[in-house]
C-alpha cells in the first residue's frame, strides 16, 4: 500500500482516479491545485505524486521545480493530453519519474505506481549501502587501544581470514555489529555483500522468509518471488544480529544451512547451495540459554566456532577519551556545528562513570552535547544531569594493606587478582583482560600460589594500607 497524492483541477477526473487507487489498496489525498498540495507534501510523507500537467496557477512543471528546490525527493507522475506530451518529456528531464497519457485505464496507473515504488525503494537501499560503505571507509572504525581491547583486535585479524562462523558476545551497546563489520572489511570477502538481519525484530514466519526467501503464492501476501538474505549474500557475509531470539523451530533450518550450505525457499522443493560466511551476535549467555532448552545446543556449538567476547566500556576506561573525541568530531562534522569543549574535570568524570549503556550510551551523550552545547565549554555540571547512574568508578575500591618488607608487592598483587577473579565469578579470561596481563601469566601465578598454599588464604585476609 502506498500513500499517493493526486492533483487535478477537474473534480470528476480527480475523484475517479482517487477511487481507482483506493480500490487498489492505496491511501489517497486529493487536491484541486498545486499550491494546496505543496503545503501537504511538505508535511506528509508521500510515496508517489500524480499530477495533471496543466493546472491553474502553478502547473505540474512548476510544482516539480519547487519540489526539487525544497529537496522533496518524491516520484512525480505527470498526467497529460496528447498535445502536451513534448512538455511532459521536458518535465522528465527536470526529474519527473514518468508521464501517462489521458485517457488511461486502472491497470496502467497501477503498474506505473508499482514501478515508482520499486525505484524509490531501490534509491533508499542504495543510500543505505552508500552510508555503510562510508562507515567501513573510516567513519565508524573500531576505536580502542586499552589492554582489554588488544585481544579483541588480535582476534579480529586472525578470524577475518577464515570462513568459519563467528559468535560475537557482549552486553548491549558494546559495538558487536561494528566488530562484525570490521571482520568482513578485513576478510577476503570484503568486495562481496555484507547483509544484516535483526532476528529479534521479525516474527518466525517473516524471519524464515527473510532468511531463505519464498516462492510466489507460498503464503497469503506472497504475490511475487523473493530471494532471501542467504541467497543475496552468496559469496559474502551474513550478520545474524541477536541470534538468540530465533524461534526454536526455525533453528533447525538455520543449523542445516550452517552445516550443509544448502536450503529451500519457502514454498519450494528445489535445494539451493550458497557460500556465505555467517557472523552471529548476542547479549545472552547461549550456553545457559541452551541449558534452559531455549536454544539448540548443537546450533550453539555450530555458531561458536570462533567466539569473540566484547568487554563492557567499564573494563576499557582508557578508551573513553579516544571514543569521546571521535564521536564529538564525527557528530559535529555531520551537524555542521562547532565542537563543544570538554574540560579536564569533565573527561575525568566520564572516565570514572560506570556506563551501564556502554559505548552506545556514550555516543548518545555526545549527540546531545553536540546539539545543545555547540561551541561551548562543557563542565561536569552540564554532563552530570545527562548520566543515567551515579558517578563512581567501577574499579575495585582501594583496601588498606599492611606493609611488610619484601612481601607487600606480592601480597598486593595476589589480593588484587583474587578480588578481580571474584568480581568476574572466576572467569580467568575476563580477569586477565581487566588486569592487562596474559591469560597464561594469570594461570601460572594462580598455580604457584596454590602450590605455596597462599592463594586460598587470601580470601579471608584483610590487608591494611597506612
Amino acid at each position: 500500500m502506498a500513500c499517493v497524492c493526486v492533483i487535478d483541477d477537474q473534480a470528476m477526473m480527480r475523484d475517479s482516479l482517487a477511487e481507482t487507487l483506493r480500490a487498489q489498496d492505496h491511501k489517497v489525498y486529493s487536491f484541486e491545485n498545486a499550491h494546496d498540495a505543496l503545503t501537504d507534501i511538505r508535511q506528509r510523507s508521500f510515496d508517489v505524486i500524480i499530477t495533471d500537467l496543466r493546472l491553474p496557477g502553478m502547473d505540474g512543471v512548476e510544482l516539480l521545480r519547487e519540489m526539487r528546490r525544497l529537496g522533496l525527493d518524491v516520484p512525480v507522475v505527470l498526467m497529460t493530453a496528447y498535445a502536451s506530451v513534448p512538455t511532459a518529456v521536458e518535465a522528465m528531464k527536470l526529474g519527473a519519474f514518468d508521464y501517462i497519457q489521458k485517457p488511461f485505464n486502472p491497470e496502467e496507473i497501477g503498474i506505473l505506481i508499482e514501478r515508482a515504488l520499486r525505484e524509490r525503494q531501490l534509491l533508499r537501499e542504495n543510500e543505505v549501502m552508500r552510508r555503510t560503505i562510508e562507515d567501513l571507509d573510516g567513519n565508524r572504525r573500531l576505536i580502542g587501544e586499552s589492554p582489554a581491547m588488544r585481544p579483541v583486535r588480535e582476534k579480529i585479524e586472525r578470524v577475518a581470514q577464515s570462513s568459519a562462523t563467528v559468535l560475537i558476545t557482549g552486553q548491549s551497546g558494546t559495538g558487536k555489529e561494528l566488530i562484525a563489520r570490521e571482520i568482513h572489511a578485513a576478510s577476503p570477502r570484503a568486495n562481496q555483500p555484507m547483509l544484516c538481519v535483526n532476528c529479534a525484530a521479525l516474527s518466525p514466519t517473516l524471519l524464515e522468509s527473510e532468511l531463505f526467501g519464498h516462492e510466489k503464492g507460498a503464503f497469503t501476501g506472497a504475490d511475487r518471488l523473493r530471494k532471501g538474505r542467504f541467497e543475496l549474500a552468496d559469496g559474502g557475509t551474513l550478520l545474524l544480529d541477536e541470534v538468540s531470539e530465533i524461534d526454536i523451530g526455525l533453528q533447525a533450518k538455520l543449523l542445516r544451512i550452517l552445516q550443509e550450505s544448502e536450503f529451500e525457499r519457502v514454498g519450494s522443493s528445489v535445494t539451493r547451495r550458497v557460500n556465505v560466511r555467517v557472523i552471529a551476535t548476542t547479549n545472552r549467555d547461549l550456553r545457559d540459554w541452551a541449558a534452559k532448552a531455549k536454544f539448540r545446543e548443537d546450533l550453539y556449538y555450530r555458531l561458536s566456532v570462533l567466539p569473540i567476547e566484547i568487554p563492557p566500556l567499564s573494563e576499557r576506561r582508557e578508551d573513553i577519551p579516544l571514543l569521546l573525541d571521535a564521536f564529538i568530531s564525527r557528530i559535529s562534522a555531520r551537524e555542521g556545528s562547532e565542537r563543544p569543549k570538554f574540560t579536564r574535570e569533565t573527561v575525568a568524570m566520564l572516565t570514572e562513570y560506570s556506563w551501564p549503556g556502554n559505548v552506545r550510551e556514550l555516543q548518545n551523550l555526545c549527540e546531545r552535547v553536540c546539539v545543545l552545547e555547540s561551541g561551548r565549554e562543557v563542565g561536569p555540571n552540564i554532563i552530570r544531569p545527562l548520566l543515567a547512574g551515579p558517578i563512581k568508578s567501577a574499579s575495585m575500591p582501594a583496601e588498606k594493606v599492611q606493609y611488610r618488607d619484601g612481601q607487600i608487592l606480592s601480597d598486593a598483587e595476589r589480593y588484587l587478582i583474587m578480588r578481580t577473579l571474584t568480581r568476574f565469578d572466576g572467569h580467568r579470561e575476563r580477569t586477565a583482560r581487566a588486569l592487562g596481563i596474559g591469560l597464561r601469566t594469570l594461570g601460572l601465578k594462580i598455580k604457584r600460589w596454590r602450590e605455596e598454599g597462599t592463594f586460598e588464604d587470601i580470601r579471608q585476609r584483610r590487608l591494611q594500607i597506612h
